[in-house]
């Protein structure tokens, strides 16, 4: 295949880089990785005009290089005449580390790792920069005024031409950019960043954004949860390989060896180190090569809480690890519910003979992303919950179907009775448990596996609140950075609020400083990323204070973008909705959810057993009415001496009035006839009508266009009357209540409003006063049935982190299915009221993280770590108060900010001077009590802490639902405090519930 004929010795050294890149065989991981896209792409709106350069052929088949799921189209490099050579036909051999890995220096072109110029756009300048990629780092390196790395693994999203056309029309430049434009969005030092940057060819921009793509698809994939040990194993090596080999002469001195351990965190003794380098460098050389590394790593790694294990399970059985064990092991400690053939099929793939030569089992792929071929992808626990059959699709459907009879177990055993015995060793029993066949994360697989044809209302929905900002809720930016975001990660409702604009209609934050962004854009951005990730429908949660005129202009555009997505139907002769669709009827679905004012205007108003004034869930309804109740709730005390002194005065003048009325008898009638109109007695306003805002009882002062109530079919916006048995609500009226207004409605009847969710939506959106953006704690809302908790998506707190272990769950579609209390008239489920005790043991942790600045340079100064682990475990406030006097030891948790879910948290004591590998061993006990087996709602989190530093963010974290949490020996994987999963680091503990 040739480029341009007219290429100059530049390019053809670009040219030769291309062809050497192109020579590379895919590994079967990208393979897997492009498979898995597939339905995503294919549901996405493809709108993209560019293409790489007409000499590379364009084309998907399975030799082709893999994009991730965000890729917006299916490109891909082709060369027929190469299918057959491999990494090994291109690698120099001094360069070839290892050939575990798809992400070898064959995979990166030449001219990439050398480095390219490009030009980096900011606001007000153009600088050019060489850029470099590499491959065994995974950094994307270049030097400004300082030296500067974006790790691949804090990479959020890569945008290429057309998909970043937002960023180029907001620095106003030349669409001529647009198909060699990159943008990268990353995280460092805790904050969102963008690169955008130019590259000088088309030649090069296709070999960034096939290059990159496929490195960013492989570190996404691997930080996903655990299993791909060998791959992960390699890609470490590699790392740290490269970085210690100062000199570039693929030999590791001692002083080098020592420095590397310093970075690790090991802090072993000079003696120590120099005892287990002498032991890996077998030929005396006082260096080591890769393989003398590589058997160095292994001694550093060792680990004895595993060995201990190991050798107490086979104790009992002549010391020998074999089916038996592995069997009782499984169906004792690890609660699996597999079935005997699935273990058989699962222990032949760890085990080895007791003569050291493999087992001779069915045949199973090389490690790969997609883990074992023939074992189901996970070790199931017994669910907590008491769902029926219907609401959880069998696992076996879940998997490729196992062949294994009866006959063929029969045939295993009695040839292991004629050759040696098949055995687990201490590697394979170590493989096992740091696999996804034994992951902590009960639904390991991925995949829908909630039944999705149940309504609406039976489903927890994953939410956003004010989708458009992504910082502060009083001056921050409106910008579609916000729904992009929250989209690609399952996100099913987001929010507008929509005011006239000049031309067209604006969404910002209303009476606030900040930014505005068209409807337009906002759509667009909702068109082309609502289903990348899932397939189920896009609730529009829509504040509208726009004139009827930008009404039907916002209605056209929506139209316009969404096509025959959005959901619409004639206001007149509309038949009597029954029940709410299911998310599989809605599929690739857009929902527009507003206020109906043709529905609330003509609803009578009545005196309510609650007061709730909550039609709106942006916070500019928080800023007019919870926002000033608040203030007026914390200065009570100031209120109620201001009355009393207001009263003295009142007194003093009624003593005045009376004796000025005795002397100006003849005015006394008027005066009191003033006074009747001017204040009402107490016992008037207790039977006259509560006012109402004037525009919402005079149709005349708010109008709404005919075509925005077209739009509103299963979600229609109505004001919350009270929830009682006089009044009714159709199937598709929905209300918004504040968090403020959430909690005085769940203080007085709890249970009256699971019951109306049984059948109806309610949205939950944040108190005004939290302009920071911060979050309450959803569970508290879920445990009364409401769907759509929303969630300020740009703040990561405890809050965030809760909703996000909750969507992690049924294949991370957006939409879980709600515990079976809160969905069936079933009072006994409902008051059914136990006790527990989450007993956890910690064990150990595997290389702790090091902090990285706003530069992506790891923190060196904080070099002595003394870790410990603080486990937490957050339940909600139960419907029924029999609980309060049962749970003594919970606590009301301080960061819920009003929301009083309750908080028990434990901690180990420290380990000093070992952020490597630290062992505790310790027992924490969290006693917990649970209402209905709802297990699901109650949430774990496991934080790895610098002693010293209790303040301030943990190390890592992990969090998760109680009822996805298998038990038994589990090695969790642990996240920054943004959610992303470092590549290396595990906590190693033992689970039980009694």
């Amino acid at each position: 295949m040739a480029l341009h004929a007219n290429s100059d010795d530049g390019n053809g050294r670009l040219r030769d880089s291309m062809i050497s890149f192109l020579k590379a065989k895919t590994a079967p991981m990208v393979k897997s990785i492009r498979s898995r896209s597939q339905d995503a792409r294919r549901n996405r709106k493809d709108d993209h005009s560019d293409s790489c350069p007409p000499s590379i052929s364009m084309t998907t088949t399975p030799s082709a290089v893999a994009s991730s799921e965000e890729q917006s189209t299916a490109t891909t490099l082709v060369v027929p005449n190469l299918l057959g050579t491999t990494i090994s036909d291109i690698a120099p051999p001094t360069r070839r580390i290892t050939g575990k890995s798809s992400m070898t220096d064959g995979t990166v072109p030449l001219l990439l790792r050398e480095g390219v110029k490009m030009t980096k756009i900011s606001p007000g300048k153009q600088r050019s920069y060489m850029f470099k990629l590499d491959p065994d780092q995974g950094q994307i390196i270049w030097q400004s005024k300082k030296l500067r790395i974006i790790p691949i693994e804090n990479i959020k999203e890569l945008r290429f031409s057309s998909d970043a056309r937002y960023y180029r029309q907001q620095f106003q430049l030349a669409q001529d950019y647009e198909d060699r434009w990159i943008t990268i969005i990353y995280i460092l030092n805790g904050a969102y960043k963008t690169l955008h940057l130019i590259s000088s060819t088309k030649d090069v921009f296709c070999m960034w954004h096939i290059t990159l793509r496929k490195l960013y698809a492989i570190r996404q994939e691997l930080m996903t949860g655990l299993g791909n040990e060998e791959i992960r194993h390699a890609i470490w090596e590699k790392q740290y390989w490269t970085a210690s080999d100062e000199s570039s002469d693929q030999k590791l001195r001692f002083d080098e060896v020592e420095k590397l351990c310093r970075r690790l965190n090991v802090n072993t003794s000079t003696e120590e180190l120099k005892r287990l380098f002498k032991q890996a460098d077998t030929k005396c050389q006082s260096f080591l090569n890769f393989s003398d590394f590589q058997r160095f790593v292994k001694l550093l790694k060792a680990r004895p809480d595993i060995t201990l294990l190991y050798r107490k399970l086979c104790y009992s059985n002549d010391g020998q690890f074999d089916f038996s064990v592995f069997e009782h092991f499984l169906r004792d400690t690890q609660k699996s519910t597999l079935s005997r053939p699935e273990l058989l099929e699962l222990f032949t793939h760890y085990a080895q003979k007791s003569d050291g030569s493999p087992d001779v089992s069915p045949p199973h792929s090389p490690s790969s992303l997609e883990g074992p071929a023939s074992p189901p992808a996970r070790l199931p626990s017994p669910p907590l919950s008491t769902s029926p059959p219907s609401d959880t699709v069998l696992s076996q459907s879940l998997t490729a179907p196992i062949d294994v009879s009866l006959d063929y177990i029969s045939h295993k055993l009695s040839a292991s009775s004629q050759s040696p015995r098949p055995v687990m060793s201490l590697d394979g029993f170590t493989s096992f448990l740091l696999s996804s066949d034994n992951s902590a994360f009960i639904e390991r697989q991925g995949k829908v596996c909630h039944d999705m044809t149940r309504p609406l209302s039976e489903y927890l929905i994953s939410s956003s609140h004010n989708t458009y900002l992504i910082g502060h809720q009083l001056v921050g930016s409106s910008t579609i950075e916000g729904y992009i975001r929250a989209l690609l990660h399952s996100c099913r409702s987001v929010e507008i609020d929509v005011y006239d604009g000049d031309s067209e209609p604006m969404i910002f934050h209303g009476k606030t400083f900040t930014s505005k962004v068209p409807v337009r854009e906002v759509c667009e951005a909702i068109a082309k990323y609502a289903f990348v990730t899932s397939p189920y429908p896009v609730i529009i949660s829509a504040e509208i204070h726009c004139s009827v005129l930008q009404q039907e202009m916002m209605v056209e555009v929506m139209r316009d973008v969404f096509q025959d997505a959005l959901i619409s139907a004639p206001v007149e002769g509309r038949p009597n909705l029954e029940i709410l669709p299911s998310p599989e009827h809605l599929r690739g679905k857009v929902l527009l959810k507003a206020k109906n004012l043709y529905v609330s205007e003509n609803e009578s108003i009545r005196t309510k057993e609650v007061t709730i004034d909550t039609e709106s869930s942006s916070t500019e309804t928080s800023t007019d009415s919870d926002v000033v109740q608040d203030i007026r709730d914390e200065r009570i005390t100031l209120r109620v001496l201001e009355r009393d002194a207001i009263n003295e005065v009142k007194d003093e003048l009624k003593k005045a009035r009376s004796l000025f009325d005795r002397v100006r008898s003849g005015h006394s009638r008027n005066l009191s006839g003033v006074a009747a109109l001017a204040v009402p007695t107490v016992t008037s306003m207790a039977t006259s009508e509560p006012p109402a805002r004037p525009e919402l009882r005079d149709v005349s002062n708010v109008k709404m266009s005919l075509a925005v109530a077209s739009l509103l079919v299963y979600t229609v916006g109505v004001k919350c009357r009270g929830i009682n048995k006089k009044e009714h609500y159709a199937p598709e009226h929905m209300f918004s209540l504040s968090e403020k207004t959430a909690n005085k409605v769940m203080k007085q009847g709890m249970v009256d409003l699971i019951k109306h969710n049984r059948t109806h939506l309610v949205r939950i959106y944040p108190k005004g006063l939290r302009v920071n953006s911060s979050n309450y704690l959803p569970h508290r809302y879920w445990a009364a049935g409401a769907q759509l908790v929303a969630i300020n998506w740009q703040t990561f707190d405890l809050g965030y982190m809760i909703n996000h272990a909750m969507f992690q769950r049924n294949g991370r579609a957006g939409y879980v299915l709600k515990p079976l209390a809160l969905r069936i008239h079933d009072k006994e489920l409902l008051s059914r009221h136990t006790q527990h005790s989450l007993d956890i043991v910690v064990i150990s942790a595997q290389q702790l993280p090091r902090p990285k600045d706003s530069l992506g340079h790891e923190i060196m100064d904080k070099s002595t770590v003394d870790p410990y682990v603080e486990v937490s475990i957050h339940v909600p406030d139960w419907p029924h108060a029999s609980y309060h006097s049962s749970a003594p030891s919970t606590t009301p948790s301080p960061s819920s900010n009003g929301s009083t879910g309750r908080l028990l948290s434990r901690r180990t004591n420290s380990v000093k001077n070992n952020g490597f590998n630290p062992v505790w061993q310790e027992v924490l006990s969290l006693p917990f009590d649970c209402v209905g087996d709802m297990f699901d709602l109650i949430f774990v989190r496991f934080a790895v802490r610098r002693d010293g530093d209790n303040d301030e963010e943990p190390i890592a974290v992990y969090c998760v639902s109680l009822g996805s949490l298998a038990m038994g020996y589990r090695h969790l994987p642990l996240h920054d405090t943004q959610l992303s999963q470092y590549l290396f680091s595990t906590l190693f503990v033992m689970c039980a519930i009694n």
